[in-house]
């Protein structure tokens, strides 16, 4: 194998921030990109829990998000010396967070009819608490704890920014969350959000290499 391979979705947030730090220590792979309703055998071979991302390496394959996430700042740390240890702890705690808490009460307000008896308003309320929570210690600059992109950043934001899409009109209106939707705006104005969202057309076996990043 040349070169790594990413099996990517383009809207699925797990695959977001995972191109994210893969974009950011620029680490060029092929990219497959994917249907969920149609995944490539190999990929399945690779990873049979059958969800994306999927980067497989000459020595390895790792086929969760912060895993490869965290795989990329060991190759280059381009957060190093941003945050003190407080804040470190912290973001692995707000991720955690968001990765089992906003995560479940978000499958459920957005994809409620997927579930069985499921209050999307309940679920819509308790995922706005989270932010209010999350809003309480931000800072009020571009990122989530002041003018450098972090970690937290590319972990959560992707999550957010679907809790927005399932209704951008209410999201912002939100008066309690102000910091956090001007984050979320400047993270989609980004340079690197334009990037990581850059559409591939779906792979198929046979297809010709498409590598990523594309810049």
């Amino acid at each position: 194998m040349s070169n790594p391979i990413l099996y990517s979705f383009i809207r699925c947030p797990y695959a977001i921030r995972a191109r994210s730090a893969i974009k950011l220590i620029n680490f060029k792979c092929v990219i497959r990109e994917i249907r969920l309703n149609n995944k490539p055998e190999h990929m399945l071979k690779a990873s049979p829990k059958g969800t994306v991302p999927v980067l497989i390496l000459k020595d390895q394959i790792i086929d969760e998000s912060i895993d490869i996430i965290n795989w990329a700042l060991d190759q280059k740390n381009v957060f190093e010396g941003n945050l003190s240890k407080e804040y470190l702890e912290l973001t692995e705690n707000i991720i955690n967070h968001f990765d089992n808490d906003f995560k479940y009460h978000l499958d459920r307000y957005k994809y409620a009819n997927r579930y069985q008896e499921v209050d999307s308003k309940l679920h819509q309320k308790k995922c706005l608490n989270i932010l209010c929570d999350l809003e309480k210690i931000i800072s009020d600059k571009n990122w989530i704890f002041g003018k450098k992109l972090n970690k937290l950043d590319i972990s959560i934001l992707p999550f957010i920014r679907q809790f927005r899409i399932a209704n951008p009109d209410w999201f912002d209106s939100q008066k309690d969350i102000r910091k956090i939707q001007k984050v979320l705006h400047n993270y989609m104005k980004s340079e690197l959000f334009n990037d990581v969202m850059f559409k591939f057309d779906v792979w198929e076996e046979g297809s010709e290499k498409v590598y990523f990043p594309v810049t």
